[in-house]
């Protein structure tokens, strides 16, 4: 049976059958209660629950059932009639309804949190049975959080060993890392600039907390991410994934360190950049687009904040949220998503799109480098929208032919007409706009930048917001264990949706 948060498992006496014998078997259910409650009976009890039970510095996983809870919970009313727990209901009518499921684990996680904060009740030898808190494995053999196999046991051991290089170690934790500075944050938490303790290398960590990606239903874009990550690690102009793990209650990139400041950081503070600089900037941007078009992905969110620069000048691709994996050839996807001031027409309109989408949102970024503002940017946003559907495209004669040339051909309202719909990046590389740039000195970073941010060392932060670098870096992060508690125990839900998060590099890729 699958290690999940809750397991339903098809009966065997009802699978496998024609739909006339299903058929006659609920009307046999309705001719026999009797019948009906012994199947139902039976569907509860291959209802498990994954419990994470910590112990100090420990920490281990069992699944219970939920006759398990309740024989529990039966024992304690009668030694402990004053402590007034309580346990979620049988209910038979709608027990497979996913509300039901969600607030049935809600209130076990709510009944087996208040066991073991009781001062009295968590002693007892019957619940520290039930958490399997005097088996010696446990205290000896922590499990590492981070991830999990298919297993029924209670006292799971897992070394998940990792070769990390010169100084070998069996795992990758928050505690290997000395967090120094806030240097971002985002919805789903903070990126933070860390060193390895035992490398030295400093790398930018990304830090999301579980629960908020949960709440707003996240996690597929959150994996998606990080499967886009390692197929981006050999690219010169995408951030590099050096480590994912997770914790019970967050999740870490391990990335690229890149401190030459975000595009966006750059144009407010010069308005726009002349034409060479947008030219070399838009010849690298093209080229990561390409890569990741190579590989079936739509990236779906260029835009000046997601462009970093290196320490050289060159730019870095990052944040692979939105991208969607999975389109080949003229394929099409019709998620709305992306963001306002960058979005496609087709986007707009709701109708299906193709990888023609990221060569608009390149017009639409190439466009604000040279004019100071995205193409068709209004402040109200439904103005905005109707202008991107129906207003022409005005160009100022201040840049070259070309460039008005290429910026027509990028943000053409029917896709099917734009820069790049019949050959990709084939056809957008090899537009007059782009005649100087040799494409293979460009991908091995040949080719000088036309801006140097002159950053002093790693550690220099002068091109982040200050607002974040004054930020403390929470004490949390670096922590193996997310709990102060001696001992704590919950009913989980992460894991399983994060389920194949955890990456570390072949031993040849190791802190290279």
């Amino acid at each position: 049976m699958a290690a999940e948060d809750i397991m339903i498992t098809v009966l065997p006496e009802l699978s496998g059958r024609s739909r006339s014998s299903k058929k006659n078997e609920r009307d046999n259910f309705k001719r026999s209660p009797t019948a009906f409650w012994k199947v139902m009976k039976h569907v509860f009890s291959l209802q498990v629950y994954k419990v994470l039970v910590r112990n100090g510095d420990k920490s281990w996983f069992l699944f219970r059932r939920y006759n398990e809870f309740y024989g529990l919970h039966e024992k304690i009313k009668k030694l402990y009639p004053e402590s007034n727990l309580r346990l979620p209901g049988k209910k038979i009518f709608g027990n497979l309804d996913p509300d039901f499921i969600q607030q049935r684990r809600d209130g076990l996680d709510d009944f087996i949190q208040k066991l073991v904060t009781h001062p009295k009740i968590s002693q007892n030898p019957e619940v520290r049975a039930f958490l399997t808190l005097d088996n010696p494995r446990n205290a000896q053999e922590p499990v590492d959080t981070d991830t999990f196999e298919d297993s029924d046991t209670m006292d799971r051991k897992d070394t998940n060993p990792v070769n990390l290089g010169p100084s070998e170690r069996t795992c990758v934790k928050p505690s290997d890392f000395e967090f120094l500075k806030v240097i971002g944050k985002g919805s789903f938490g903070k990126v933070l600039l860390a060193r390895h303790k035992l490398e030295g290398n400093i790398y930018a960590i990304k830090v999301l907390q579980k629960q908020a990606i949960m709440k707003r239903n996240e996690a597929k874009h959150i994996m998606a991410e990080r499967n886009v990550l390692l197929k981006n690690i050999k690219h010169p102009f995408l951030v590099g994934l050096h480590y994912s793990f997770q914790t019970a209650d967050k999740l870490y990139f391990v990335l690229d360190y890149v401190n030459g400041g975000e595009l966006f950081f750059h144009l407010q503070r010069e308005r726009y950049f002349p034409e060479q600089r947008a030219r070399f900037y838009a010849a690298e941007m093209g080229s990561a687009i390409g890569y990741l078009h190579s590989l079936n992905i739509i990236y779906r969110d260029l835009k000046p904040e997601n462009i970093l620069l290196d320490s050289k000048g060159h730019i870095t691709l990052t944040d692979f949220g939105l991208c969607k994996e999975g389109i080949e050839g003229m394929g099409t996807t019709n998620t709305f998503c992306g963001t306002p001031e960058y979005l496609a027409p087709e986007v707009l309109r709701k109708q299906p799109y193709d990888k023609t989408v990221d060569w608009w949102c390149l017009g639409a970024v190439l466009y604000e480098m040279m004019y100071g503002l995205p193409p068709f940017y209004s402040r109200d946003t439904a103005e905005m929208y109707d202008n991107i559907l129906y207003k022409p495209l005005r160009l100022r004669t201040n840049v070259s032919a070309a460039a008005r040339s290429i910026l027509e051909g990028l943000l053409q309202k029917e896709k099917e007409k734009r820069l790049g719909c019949q050959q990709d990046f084939m056809e957008v590389k090899s537009h007059d706009f782009f005649v100087d740039v040799n494409w293979d000195e460009l991908d091995e970073k040949k080719m000088k930048p036309p801006y140097n941010p002159n950053v002093s060392g790693q550690l220099d932060l002068k091109h982040f917001d200050p607002e974040f670098v004054r930020e403390p870096v929470p004490a949390s992060v670096g922590k193996s264990m997310g709990t102060s508690k001696l001992v704590s125990a919950s009913v989980m839900e992460a894991d399983s949706m994060f389920q194949g998060f955890s990456y570390v590099p072949p031993a040849e890729d190791a802190f290279s």
